[in-house]
């Protein structure tokens, strides 16, 4: 087993860079290091979904995975005060924490159905999703997000929010890629 990688060659301690993994292949072992010293293994996957293909096939990912492991699976979703409606009152009924809440619920269901045999458990939270995807990594053996979300750079092959997760996590990442995008669609 190569100590590092060498110039021209991508292979490091955990094999190509780049490549393809399935779920299940991301296997817990106790020679694979977390980052940080003292790191205790939770038994916790998060998965962030923002209802964009990318995050739905990361959500299915995330769900397989946490089947093979045993582990719970934690999908979390963000939402912002629209950034137009400043200081003025929200209409009335105009709830975004309650839609966020609905829309994850609904992606959840008809993705896992009720009886997945999967624990998992929803998270709505308010401020952007990168940095509440770094803080739910804070207590995670893994983070999913898929390859990219509803930004308007939708061409790009990461996003902002995957590219920041990858930069930034406490735990591993993995970015799964949207198949119609993986397909060359």
């Amino acid at each position: 087993m190569k100590a590092r990688a060498e110039p021209g060659n991508h292979e490091g301690l955990f094999g190509p860079i780049g490549r393809r993994v399935d779920a299940g292949q991301f296997a817990r072992a106790s020679n694979v290091p977390f980052l940080g010293q003292g790191r205790t293994v939770t038994g916790l996957i998060v998965a962030g979904v923002d209802g964009s293909p990318s995050s739905v096939e990361a959500l299915r990912w995330a769900a397989k995975q946490a089947q093979l492991t045993g582990d719970a699976l934690e999908v979390v979703t963000a939402w912002q005060r629209p950034a137009s409606f400043g200081a003025v009152p929200w209409p009335e009924g105009f709830d975004p924490e309650r839609d966020a809440r609905d829309e994850l619920r609904t992606v959840v269901e008809s993705e896992l159905g009720t009886e997945s045999g999967v624990e998992v458990h929803q998270r709505v939270v308010e401020g952007p999703s990168a940095p509440a995807l770094i803080q739910a990594s804070e207590r995670a053996d893994l983070l999913v997000v898929g390859s990219r979300g509803h930004g308007a750079f939708a061409g790009m092959l990461l996003g902002s929010v995957s590219q920041h997760c990858v930069s930034h996590a406490r735990c591993p990442v993995v970015v799964v890629p949207c198949q119609a995008s993986a397909d060359g669609g």
